[in-house]
């Protein structure tokens, strides 16, 4: 018997995350999640790896110590790191740099140029901020700034999540991704506004791809909807759905 599943517990709510957030995390069923965390199964080392490595811990540590009733120790032990790391600069693009930004996203000295800005509440990683224009995403409205995380693989994307996409067809865009049929060459890049037709583009096309993890919006922007609008747009997002589906088969 180990204290793996209530320390996996422990640590989810000690970062605030739900179990499909954290479970997304790990690439696991949020069901699986949930029957490590009831400790119905042991977590699989693959998975205490991901959990050492986002939260700076060591299997011995998930495994023999019960973290909840050492918090302070932990906790301390977490600031240490936080201090000793630094804090994590988030590179900015506005608007008028995302042309530039198609030419010098790989360039370092081009990145170094970019502001930056800290968020205390974002777990370790690599984040970018992305401006976005247009309606395209409405309820989100434009002018917002997507912090997105670094995503390595399009075998990782999943389509309930949104994500900015940087292509060298369309640019920088605010979307969500659908796979479509069995080929990995193409991706649907769907939009929340049903006024906005889904439209493919080539995977090899794509440059890079971040998971918003947050929105920033200024306090006034404040879109309404009205019950004839959101009838509309559940709807046309269930035509959209039915053919995507039509076309997968």
């Amino acid at each position: 018997m180990t204290f793996a599943g209530k320390n996996l517990r422990y640590l989810r709510r000690l970062r605030g995350w739900t179990q499909e957030e954290f479970a997304n995390k790990l690439k696991i069923k949020r069901s699986l999640l949930g029957a490590y965390e009831e400790e119905r199964a042991e977590p699989r080392i693959e998975v205490l790896e991901t959990v050492g490595g986002i939260f700076k811990l060591s299997l011995d540590e998930l495994l023999l110590k019960d973290l909840g009733d050492s918090k302070n120790n932990f906790l301390a032990k977490r600031r240490a790191q936080k201090l000793a790391a630094g804090s994590i600069d988030i590179q900015f693009v506005p608007v008028k740099a995302a042309a530039g930004y198609l030419a010098g996203f790989a360039d370092p000295e081009f990145i170094d140029e970019l502001n930056t800005f800290t968020l205390p509440m974002l777990a370790p990683g690599n984040y970018r901020a992305f401006e976005i224009i247009g309606d395209s995403m409405l309820p989100t409205p434009s002018g917002s700034v997507i912090v997105g995380e670094k995503v390595d693989s399009l075998d990782d994307v999943k389509t309930t999540n949104t994500y900015i996409v940087v292509s060298r067809q369309e640019g920088i865009v605010y979307k969500r991704i659908v796979k479509t049929g069995r080929s990995k060459a193409k991706l649907t890049l769907v939009s929340d506004n049903p006024a906005y037709q889904p439209y493919n583009v080539d995977a090899e096309d794509v440059l890079e791809v971040w998971l918003a993890q947050m929105v920033i919006t200024k306090a006034s922007q404040q879109n309404k909807w009205d019950v004839n609008q959101l009838a509309n747009l559940v709807t046309n997002l269930q035509e959209q759905v039915s053919s995507l589906k039509k076309r997968m088969n």
